[in-house]
């Protein structure tokens, strides 16, 4: 068969409510600072309330950390699709339509008489940092009905957010587009998202990362968690067991990739302000992929999920404002 799509991103779909605010909201709100909390229902209502009232101009957008790569990806000029979970409502649609429009393919059947579409609440404070709350919504009832064999038989890489790897039909869902891609002759590309997410499901990632994942993105509080060690050095030894590729981010240190054994030491790109540090491991993760897919060395896709990197923390929002082609002749 051939391939049409050359990555597939599968994740939570979650709309985002991005607010600069002061640090005072975060105390009074007792939103923890720089962490990603899940709220239910209620609570997200109260939370978006306040956010629209503290902050001067709060943005929504099309988020959801899988979603923001592909997104990245298809505004680099490389074909990419999504499947997602959104509920049959306003903001469901508004998500669908806003993936479609920046050329990626998305056709998930949305959920009917469940729950609503989910949101993610993020307080961006003055020094750049996001402290998000998230409501899972819809996403907590993906499963392995919702993965397209087709779709994932198309698609040379599927990229798998390690946020949604939480329910066992969660779980699941992953394991059987893993097997499909393997089957198929192709690539399965995993990113960690999160050290609480792994603290959570540590051997049940382990296991994923074992036997089903060709590239592996952490940073390097992740990959530590994910390997139960302080020393980053033995973290690589791990992976180079499992023949993992792996993209490591270490914030204003660059990032290191190790691929069969090497490991490439990938520097950040200087930026002037950091603005919102926002979706800077997902467009990392964009630029690596897209790379990739356009036929880069290792260390040039990391230079490349650099740049991407670069670029999206100098603003608010998780997406590309700028032609990351201007970016590199600049």
């Amino acid at each position: 068969m051939n391939t049409n799509i050359d990555v597939l991103g599968i994740g939570n779909a979650i709309m985002d409510v991005i607010a600069p605010v002061g640090d005072q909201v975060l105390s009074a709100e007792n939103i923890t600072k720089g962490g990603m909390t899940l709220i239910d229902e209620p609570r997200a209502l109260h939370l978006h309330k306040v956010l629209k009232i503290s902050a001067k101009n709060p943005v929504e957008v099309a988020g959801g950390s899988g979603a923001n790569t592909i997104a990245g990806i298809a505004a680099l000029g490389v074909s990419a699709a999504y499947i997602g979970k959104v509920a049959n409502d306003r903001l469901g649609a508004r998500f669908t339509k806003s993936l479609q429009a920046g050329g990626v393919s998305a056709d998930t059947v949305p959920l009917k008489n469940g729950a609503a579409t989910a949101r993610c609440l993020i307080a961006v404070t003055p020094d750049g940092e996001r402290s998000m709350s998230t409501f899972l919504g819809a996403n907590t009832s993906f499963g392995p009905k919702d993965i397209d064999p087709d779709t994932v038989r198309a698609a040379r890489v599927t990229y798998m957010e390690g946020y949604l790897f939480d329910t066992q039909d969660q779980k699941a869902a992953f394991v059987k587009a893993a097997e499909i891609a393997a089957a198929a002759g192709r690539q399965v590309s995993l990113t960690l998202s999160d050290a609480f997410c792994v603290d959570r499901h540590r051997a049940a990632f382990r296991q994923l990362v074992d036997n089903h994942v060709d590239t592996l993105f952490a940073n390097e509080a992740e990959l530590l968690s994910l390997c139960e060690t302080e020393n980053l050095n033995a973290a690589f030894g791990f992976l180079k067991k499992t023949g993992t590729i792996a993209c490591v981010t270490r914030s204003e240190k660059g990032s290191v990739i190790i691929e069969n054994g090497e490991a490439h030491t990938v520097k950040a790109v200087p930026v002037d302000k950091v603005v919102d540090t926002t979706g800077a491991g997902d467009q990392y993760a964009a630029g690596v992929l897209a790379g990739r897919a356009l036929g880069l060395s290792w260390p040039d896709a990391g230079h490349l999920g650099s740049l991407c990197a670069a670029e999206v923390i100098s603003h608010y929002g998780a997406r590309p404002e700028t032609s990351i082609h201007k970016l590199a002749i600049g």
